[in-house]
């Protein structure tokens, strides 16, 4: 089978996650207690390691360097992408976040690398010639400049769908692109004196001689030029965010990129490629953004001297600060990502988040015999895996009501297909003055669907 090949500048992404609640004697900034350190490929390894979500066979073209960050990267990427590699000058680029309550603080930027220009070994040529289709997921670090590259993409575009996510430090899309798919922002920047998404991709497929350009507008979907068609493609109204909680976007242009290459690798029309870019995004950002792919560095966290603490002395501490404690609960059977966005909004409203776990015994009761399907061990070590899960408790009764009267969680968050009025836990939480929150879930996401899509019935 041909791979999806994907070409660009690979990253490598931090969050540093803690808790901020003094200012600096120093200055009037904010200290941060670092608690977790999470890490993930970023720029065009994001996009590889998003496209691997829908195709079987991945290969990244990107340039690397064997230093510390270059290594990590490596380590990441192999798990779901083959790498070609081409050689970088200098040091990988790392971009760091530091985050508290949910909330990006500051950004640092490291490491100069860029593509060398000289000679691409065979096997990139040989990988490119394979592809059924190809992304560029330019992140102005050289490797969608480099002229053999460009060369080979011009030529492959007249047989393989190409997609181009372009950047304003990199080279205009080289001829003949399926697709190129900026975002707002960034079409603004490559056409001044323009505004209007429509205008902006009428005179963008112009410009680069593209078969289709897609302008992302966030929230409102995208615009198509595609041919002389000019058509709006919005987000499903199915897909909804929380209004209250800001989503993390980060990664949402590689995932309709990807998207899109992957279903033009499929045999879709640009437009039904574009329609199903738009859904996937959304969806994306509402489950939790490029953070859900994160791995938590153990040797980060081991430096700070951080060990998993039980959720009662994660209360405790939250408590001795003054902090907002939140606690969800669940079978959480099958960890899928209506899971994930419900425990990154959920802990978008307080300083840490307990997730209270259905017992094996206690799930059979309430599921079947059949159920769990994922032991209680196991659920709970890949919920302990999540950047918004600060500890996880098990509980053996049916509900969660004896072990909220010791826990005392500030907010109390179920999904939203519950009501409080019909939640047995709600008057032990009333009770000792806590608050009941509801998050609407993703739809289309459940275990017991993915039971029955598995076992044909789906």
């Amino acid at each position: 089978m041909k791979p999806l090949v994907v070409v660009g500048d690979t990253i490598l992404d931090v969050d540093i996650e803690g808790a901020a609640d003094r200012l600096s004697p120093e200055a009037p900034v904010p200290v941060v207690d670092v608690q977790r350190q999470w890490v993930r490929p970023g720029g065009a390894g994001l996009a590889a390691a998003l496209a691997a979500r829908s195709v079987t066979e991945v290969s990244l073209v990107t340039a690397t360097a064997d230093d510390r960050d270059g290594r990590t990267l490596a380590g990441l990427l192999d798990r779901d992408v083959q790498v070609v590699p081409m050689l970088l000058r200098g040091e990988t680029v790392r971009k760091t976040r530091i985050r508290a309550a949910g909330q990006s603080l500051l950004r640092l930027d490291t490491g100069d690398g860029t593509a060398d220009g000289g000679s691409v070994s065979a096997s990139v040529t040989e990988i490119l010639r394979a592809a059924g289709a190809i992304l560029v997921a330019d992140y102005g670090r050289g490797v969608a400049a480099h002229p053999e590259i460009r060369r080979l993409l011009t030529e492959l575009a007249r047989s393989v769908p190409v997609v181009w996510d372009p950047h304003p430090r990199g080279p205009a899309p080289t001829p003949g692109a399926s697709l190129v798919s900026p975002n707002l922002k960034e079409a603004r920047q490559f056409a001044p004196g323009y505004v209007e998404p429509d205008e902006l991709a009428k005179v963008l497929r112009d410009e680069w001689a593209a078969d289709s350009v897609a302008v992302t507008t966030g929230a409102g979907g995208a615009v198509l030029a595609n041919g002389k068609r000019l058509t709006v493609v919005p987000v499903p109204a199915e897909v909804r965010i929380a209004g209250h909680v800001r989503s993390d976007t980060c990664g949402a242009g590689d995932r309709f990129a990807s998207a899109a290459t992957a279903a033009l690798f499929d045999g879709s029309t640009v437009a039904d490629a574009v329609s199903h870019a738009v859904d996937a995004a959304a969806r994306f950002v509402a489950a939790g953004g490029a953070a859900t792919l994160s791995t938590c560095d153990s040797t980060a966290a081991a430096q700070v001297g951080q060990e998993r603490r039980s959720a009662f002395e994660v209360a405790a501490a939250i408590r001795a600060r003054g902090g907002r404690l939140v606690a969800t609960g669940g079978c959480f059977d099958l960890l899928h990502p209506g899971h994930v966005s419900l425990l990154r909004q959920a802990r978008a409203m307080g300083d840490a988040l307990v997730v209270c776990l259905n017992s094996d015994a206690s799930v059979r009761r309430l599921k079947g015999p059949r159920r769990p399907i994922v032991t209680a061990g196991d659920r709970a070590r890949l919920l302990t895996a999540l950047s918004s899960v600060d500890a996880v408790v098990e509980f053996d009764e049916s509900t969660p009501s004896a072990l909220l009267e010791r826990l005392r969680p500030d907010v109390w968050v179920k999904g939203g297909d519950y009501s409080g009025a019909h939640l047995p836990e709600a008057e032990v939480v009333r009770g000792y003055g806590g608050e009941i929150a509801l998050i609407p879930m993703v739809p289309g996401y459940s275990t017991s669907q993915l039971v029955a899509a598995a076992e044909g019935r789906g």
